[in-house]
């Protein structure tokens, strides 16, 4: 780590402070030089007084030189003497642009560690220092050193993770950015090693029948085993007797829906820090532990570390060049073809896809040699099916000379332990799954909504049922994460079912009656037995999205009191913008019941 530290510290130099590495550098030099003339000098010398025959006074070459090199070792010891004073002048000037250094080191090995996650999140070195240098390069400029440092810090590190946010998968996204303010926080002494242990572990490794009795029976072993290792640490010494003195006050909030969000008994309301309310939700609440290590992100990191990274294609290809393929991680109902191709119009480029498999290479290769002379896209889909075609793939795309500058080539593929690290790590990775949570969600929709069709129809009935569907949407989504308690049966809902269902919206709306209105029961068949009910196989998930139509979709959506669940009502609005903004007050946490669940559904 420190040897990453040192390299990433002499990037910072010679982007900083230029003229201090050229000197550190030349310094080393002329005092190399000068020990290599002391070197030279004595060897001379050693040589005159082993080769002198007869007496040494006599000899005037070697008393000549001695003297030339008592001369020269006074004028070399003096040389060093000022090269001493003038290196530690450097390094003090260097040291003050360590933090930097650190953090990169940190985050580096972040990255790297996520690997033993899953084998597919492979970054290279060279990678990490173009986003290291990037950094330098863009954040904000400051005559003020400690400003400028502060700058390149808060800079480097939402850049690094954002670039590595998108190449993960969605439930993997929270673990990287806990851990990441977790280091952060151990690196600065905010949090010690011992609290970290305790956060992880809990008291997993206690016997209970080693440890004080358990004096409240409503209390269960393993946490109970919990508070114990949690009283090891100063600030919950007097726990385990404080429990039974106010046995009411603590039950009390240990049965609360939310007990992260109560005032805590005991004066730990007011005495704790976020991290460590986290290890009190920990030890008494695991399930709750998610929600608490939310606020303890936006705590350490900032608010924006809490909300999730929307994919935006147009950015990541504007990212690329003609040597750099990107690669999509696939996942159930998240295949980037449409958006794929979709951009590829919008940027008017053609774009040539392939589903790989066995005997595709061929045809791969021509299209391959096609667009790099013509330009334009190549889309390998499963590129898990031929994994052979890999190596022969990285060699063509990064070796060819000259290619057109248009020239991409995307690629999809499932994750596998064969796939060649290699071609991960000379690529720009990215996920196309729905981003967790109702607010990203809609977030993650409406940045795909452009102003003109938002605009394209003057019906006062068109703004509040598109965010209807798109509100659906992301409710179907959603509900995939609580497993059988969600759906019976996983199904692959993607964007297509959101475009053909605002399609049908807006050809309905344009053929309507306005004395007739809306035809309701046209609208919730389409959306509950055709749209996503096309893809639903079980009677009881049948019947769900059919009460979400009914219940969501009528003339009652576009009255004021009107709200899906609480704090959840449509925006009043007329641009994007101002959709965006109501979509950013909602929830970041939801409660099940947002989702038509029970709230014990997110017990785990």
């Amino acid at each position: 780590m420190k040897g990453l530290e040192e390299q990433l510290l002499g990037r910072v130099i010679l982007t900083e402070k230029q003229e201090l590495e050229a000197e550190r550098i030349k310094l080393m030099e002329d005092v190399t030089a000068n020990k290599r003339k002391m070197q030279q000098l004595e060897d001379n010398l050693l040589y005159k007084l082993t080769s002198t025959k007869g007496s040494l006074v006599d000899d005037e070459s070697l008393i000549q030189v001695l003297a030339v090199t008592k001369e020269t070792a006074s004028e070399v010891s003096e040389k060093l003497v000022v090269a001493a004073d003038t290196e530690i002048k450097i390094n003090i000037a260097r040291e003050e642009f360590r933090p930097v250094a650190t953090r990169g080191s940190i985050l580096y090995f972040l990255i790297c560690e996520m690997s033993m996650v899953n084998v597919m999140y492979q970054t290279s070195l060279r990678q990490f220092l173009g986003v290291f240098d990037l950094s330098m390069t863009r954040s904000t400029k400051s005559p003020i050193p400690s400003k400028r440092i502060d700058n390149i810090i808060t800079f480097l590190t939402y850049e690094v993770f954002k670039y590595t946010c998108r190449g993960l998968y969605e439930n993997h996204k929270f673990l990287f950015t806990l851990l990441l303010a977790l280091k952060i926080d151990t690196d600065s002494r905010k949090v010690k090693h011992e609290e970290f242990q305790v956060f992880i572990k809990g008291g997993a490794a206690l016997d209970l029948n080693a440890v004080m009795p358990k004096q409240c029976k409503w209390i269960s072993d393993m946490t109970w085993l919990n508070l114990v290792e949690l009283s090891k640490l100063p600030q919950f010494s007097e726990i385990l007797n404080q429990i039974p003195r106010n046995e009411k006050g603590w039950k009390l909030w240990f049965d609360k829906d939310a007990p992260e969000e109560e005032q805590m008994p005991d004066g730990y309301h007011s005495s704790l820090d976020t991290f460590r309310k986290l290890l009190l939700v920990r030890s008494w609440c695991p399930d709750r532990t998610i929600a608490q290590a939310r606020k303890y992100i936006a705590d350490s990191l900032g608010a924006k570390y809490a909300d999730p990274v929307i994919l935006s294609l147009e950015a990541t290809w504007g990212e690329s060049d003609p040597h750099t393929p990107l690669v999509c991680f696939l996942s159930m109902g998240s295949d980037p073809t449409n958006q794929i191709e979709g951009l590829a119009k919008k940027v008017h480029l053609e774009c040539r896809a392939i589903s790989m498999g066995q005997g595709q290479e061929v045809h791969a290769r021509r299209l391959i040699s096609q667009s790099q002379n013509a330009g334009g896209w190549v889309l390998l889909q499963n590129c898990h099916l031929g994994l052979d075609f890999m190596d022969e793939l990285l060699t063509s795309v990064t070796a060819v000379e000259n290619p057109n500058e248009t020239f991409r080539v995307w690629l999809t593929t499932d994750v596998s332990e064969a796939f060649p690290i290699s071609l991960l790590q000379a690529s720009l990775k990215f996920t196309n799954e729905p981003p967790q949570g109702i607010k990203a969600g809609l977030k993650r929709t409406y940045a795909g909504i452009s102003q003109d069709q938002l605009d394209v129809s003057n019906l006062q009935q068109w703004k509040p049922m598109l965010y209807g569907v798109s509100f659906l949407h992301t409710v179907v989504q959603e509900r995939r994460k609580f497993g059988p308690l969600g759906w019976n049966i996983p199904y692959e809902f993607n964007s297509s079912d959101w475009m053909s269902s605002v399609q049908f919206i807006q050809n309905h709306l344009d053929d309507l009656d306005p004395k007739k209105g809306v035809s309701w029961a046209t609208v919730r068949y389409m959306l509950g037995e055709v749209q996503y009910g096309g893809r639903v196989t079980d009677d009881y998930d049948k019947r769900l999205l059919n009460t979400f139509s009914r219940v969501w979709f009528g003339e009652h959506m576009f009255t004021d009191t009107f709200a899906f669940y609480t704090g959840y009502k449509i925006p009043k609005c007329k641009s994007m913008e101002q959709h965006m903004q109501a979509i950013e007050e909602l929830p970041l946490v939801d409660s099940p019941q947002a989702l038509g669940l029970h709230p014990n559904a997110d017990i785990t």
